[in-house]
């Protein structure tokens, strides 16, 4: 993890990122770009910068205008204080950014920009899409350190649309964002949780597959093994696998009972009203159930056919997205883990601090690409060094 002896630098304005950016650079320096520090144990080796640039004194809202379901605002807005004002006017962020504090042990809180920079996304993501699906627009200072602007503040706009993909998930190693343009949603009226009982892995990624393949438009899709769903807050006495609906109460109901009958033959299957519903998903959402636990954690992004395979790894699993994203306790080695996922079609993250790269090392024309991207952006390698790759 990043060392915290070195002082933190809190620009209050594009122009100060710019003048920091472009001195530290010029002097040979590299810097760390964190927005609320939360998530700074995810590919950040010790020492591997001079400089730490702070986001979190750029965090005003610029514009939001409710009627045109877009929001302007700097990256270093609080999460929590976005979703009060979005919740005010009966608004959400579609992609329900997860926190992972606890699950993470980071302090601070979480930004927009952070979540936007990792691309991150809570269950609703089966329906709803990623963080980056949200992304319209934005301004930065690339490690070149020159101002430059992609996208728009309308959600139709195309221009630029590449460019957001590219920065959501780059983990501040290409350029530090000092304006984000997203689109937000009208949130639901209500919403319930099916859950049914004492599944297989197996079984419980058919009924999830059934259920996402139905007309139900189900938004999310979860299934917690018989160690997590016996952890706490949960504490279940038997696997649990949660299928939820959101929506005006009518269509909840109706949508429910015919997903019911559906998944009659899966057995037993109780409801979650939508206070309890808000309640189990926020912890699936922040991975609850493996906060605290000393072995290494790992985030797997899997095809859900075959997700649920990853049970086959030594330790405990919890799968989110269907199957398509699982979450894994291991003590197994790293390279053994990455091996495996990728005989599955997918690839693993190290969430944990620990030896060695975090993220799956690039191959073959896929690590050319990545370069000629990092050369592009960043030439000097001066942003985040080692956080997705050798510094």
């Amino acid at each position: 993890m990043q060392t915290e002896s070195i002082p933190a630098r809190l620009p209050k304005s594009a122009d100060e990122v710019l003048d920091l950016v472009a001195e530290t650079g010029a002097a040979g320096r590299r810097i760390e770009v964190i927005g609320g520090g939360t998530k700074r144990c995810v590919g950040a080796p010790a020492g591997a910068a001079e400089v730490t640039l702070s986001l979190a004194g750029l965090d005003k809202v610029i514009d939001y205008a409710p009627e045109e379901l877009v929001l302007t605002a700097q990256p270093g807005v609080r999460l929590a204080r976005l979703e009060a004002l979005l919740a005010e006017r009966g608004q959400m962020l579609a992609f329900e950014p997860p926190r992972w504090t606890k699950l993470l042990r980071g302090a601070g809180e979480p930004t927009l920009g952070g979540a936007l920079a990792a691309n991150l996304s809570g269950p609703r993501r089966v329906r709803a899409g990623a963080a980056r699906d949200h992304f319209l627009g934005f301004e930065a200072v690339s490690g070149r350190g020159e101002q430059f602007k992609a996208g728009g503040k309308v959600v139709k706009n195309v221009t630029g649309y590449d460019m957001m993909k590219l920065m959501a998930g780059s983990w501040g190693t290409l350029a530090v964002m000092t304006e984000v343009t997203i689109k937000v949603l009208p949130a639901p009226r209500t919403e319930a949780t099916l859950l049914l009982f004492g599944l297989t892995d197996a079984r419980a990624a058919e009924a999830m597959q059934l259920a996402l393949n139905s007309p139900a438009e189900v938004s999310g899709a979860a299934h917690l093994p018989a160690f997590a769903a016996g952890r706490p807050p949960l504490k279940a006495q038997m696997p649990t696998t949660a299928i939820r609906l959101e929506g005006f109460e009518g269509s909840v109901a109706a949508r429910a009972d015919s997903l019911a009958m559906a998944l009659r033959g899966f057995g037993r299957l109780d409801r979650l009203d939508a206070a309890h519903s808000r309640d189990f998903w926020a912890q699936v959402r922040e991975v609850e159930a493996f906060a605290g636990d000393p072995r290494p954690l790992w985030r797997l992004s899997l095809p859900p056919a075959s997700g649920w395979r990853a049970a086959n790894l030594p330790g405990e699993v919890l799968y989110d997205w269907g199957g398509g994203l699982v979450w894994l306790l291991s003590e197994a080695e790293p390279a053994h883990v990455r091996e495996a996922v990728r005989d599955l079609g997918g690839h693993a993250t190290r969430m944990s601090a620990g030896v060695g790269p975090a993220f799956a090392p690039l191959e073959g024309p896929l690590a050319a690409l990545n370069a000629r991207v990092k050369a592009a952006f960043d030439p000097r390698g001066v942003l985040n060094p080692g956080r997705m790759g050798a510094a």
